[in-house]
């Protein structure tokens, strides 16, 4: 028997892309295509196991012959595949075939303990009301006719090849798609702007897919580091959502990870014994103005995560950023968390969390984006850098960055370019003022100024651009907006309480 060769030869990635959207594609109909990720993942994801583990078993074979033994040969695969759970008994399987489908991966995930816990979901496969079998054996059978071990594509390509149906599931979910997948092309600069080193831990405490943590490696490989010294850690509370991210780190290739399922706020998983863990970089992309997030339980909180003030019930944005400065080394620590505008200017609790921050000294930048960057808002957002400790000639003032103008118009959402990327790193990097040279507008502004300006961030009190006007102004009506319904929302309560209460509303 010969090895079979480890250099992908059958498929290209625009082959493989286009394969694994066809797989996708057999749920259309019965199956609406905002819940395409919950079916076609763990598929995904257990015909790589069967495939990978097939893999391995012949290389096991060449090396061992006839003195291989079970206790030899699980040392070459990365998961265990209980006798009967392999792919081809489930795509053998004639009747009941959800039933058989469920128990398999079960099986598989009670056979790797700690390592696959939830990584499947929660699917009922047997369930034919919402997935018919006829639709369920359409899409084993598109996966059947795909072979996904090394020796047909490399974790490069299988890991790219995840990323595109992420992004498509996204454009098929619209805003939906917010509680899953953050554009990469937002990651990546986000993560260029941390720089993450070889031997860092690394933390996203809204990890959605695990897009945050994917790049981390990807920046440390490309830099020539050695990403497999990265400590990287996720909480989501989304339960499919939170397996998305699982299968996402392993099929890029990373192995070694923690991703945890709960609500960050009420119950943070990421500790070191009874105490906040600390990372080197915290990072995220956390749901914008999220409502009845805990703030009943944050003035108590025993992290003591409520810096300056508990932020409003009704808006979650602050208590982000809290748990994020929070949580970031006291030496090395780095955060950067991407924001509506509204947290830069609203006032109340708010104002007086930012002048706490400010107080602080650990608020290194403030950035603006272009606007339309997400599948979940078309408002335009900022990126918040912290750090604990900032370069010496940022002490005392923060680095005012307005990118909004650099962006390409695509088809349903703004694209930051490769060269926009580099462009608005370079000009963080530098700190130097820029009036609107390639398309960037950047000022470092003394805390006193901020101070007199009643430590309010908005980007236009210290930087005028006619693209910062703009945001401003768009941002101004979705919060008047946003305001209304709230208004009208209490309206409503409140007469249907009087109702309640045998009064005319």
């Amino acid at each position: 028997m010969t090895l079979v060769s480890t250099q992908p030869a059958h498929l290209t990635q625009r082959q493989l892309e286009g394969a694994l959207w066809d797989a996708a594609n057999a749920l259309r109909g019965p199956v609406d295509p905002a819940d395409f990720k919950s079916y076609v993942f763990p598929v995904l994801f257990f015909k790589w196991i069967s495939d990978t583990w097939d893999y391995n078993h012949a290389r096991a074979l060449v090396e061992f012959g006839s003195d291989l033994d079970d206790e030899i040969e699980s040392d070459f695969h990365i998961f265990q595949i209980p006798t009967g759970c392999h792919w081809h008994d489930v795509y053998n399987t004639v009747e009941n075939v959800g039933d058989m489908l469920a128990g398999t991966l079960l099986s598989v995930q009670e056979a790797n303990p700690g390592s696959l816990d939830g990584v499947f979901g929660d699917v009922n496969w047997a369930n034919t009301e919402r997935l018919p079998e006829t639709a369920l054996v359409a899409l084993l059978r598109a996966f059947d006719q795909l072979q996904l071990d090394a020796a047909t594509v490399t974790g490069d390509m299988l890991g790219s090849a995840y990323e595109y149906l992420l992004r498509e599931f996204a454009e098929a979910s619209g805003k939906k798609a917010g509680e899953f997948f953050t554009p990469r092309h937002v990651v990546h600069l986000i993560v260029k702007l941390l720089s993450p080193k070889p031997g860092e831990s690394i933390a996203d405490p809204a990890c959605g897919s695990g897009g945050m943590l994917v790049e981390t490696v990807a920046a440390v490989d490309a830099a020539g580091g050695d990403s497999r010294t990265l400590r990287l850690y996720g909480q989501e509370i989304n339960l499919t959502t939170s397996a998305i991210a699982k299968m996402n780190l392993y099929l890029h290739g990373v192995e070694d990870f923690t991703i945890v399922r709960g609500d960050t706020f009420r119950e943070p998983k990421l500790l070191d014994g009874d105490e906040l863990r600390h990372f080197d970089l915290v990072i995220a992309n956390p749901p914008f103005s999220l409502k009845n997030w805990g703030a009943d339980v944050w003035a108590g909180d025993r992290f003591g995560r409520a810096i300056g003030e508990v932020p409003p019930a009704t808006n979650a944005d602050f208590a982000w950023i809290q748990h994020m400065v929070k949580t970031m080394k006291p030496d090395t620590g780095r955060v950067g968390v991407v924001m509506p505008h509204g947290v830069l200017f609203r006032g109340g609790k708010e104002a007086r969390i930012r002048e706490e921050l400010l107080r602080s000294d650990q608020l290194e930048a403030v950035i603006g984006l272009p606007s339309n960057l997400f599948y979940s808002t078309s408002i335009p957002v900022c990126i918040l850098v912290f750090r604990a400790h900032k370069p010496a000639e940022r002490v005392g003032r923060v680095l005012f960055v307005d990118a909004s103008a650099r962006f390409t118009p695509s088809k349903n959402q703004n694209v930051m370019s490769d060269s926009d990327i580099e462009t608005i790193a370079a000009a963080y990097q530098a700190g130097d003022d820029i009036d609107g040279v390639g398309g960037l507008h950047l000022r470092l502004v003394d805390h006193d100024e901020i101070k007199h300006n009643g430590y309010d961030l908005n980007i236009g009190r210290y930087i005028k651009s006619e693209t910062v006007a703009e945001a401003n102004v768009e941002e101004a009506i979705i919060l008047m907006r946003e305001a209304q319904q709230r208004l009208a929302d209490a309206q409503a309560a409140l007469d249907e309480r009087l109702r309640a209460a045998g009064f005319d509303a």
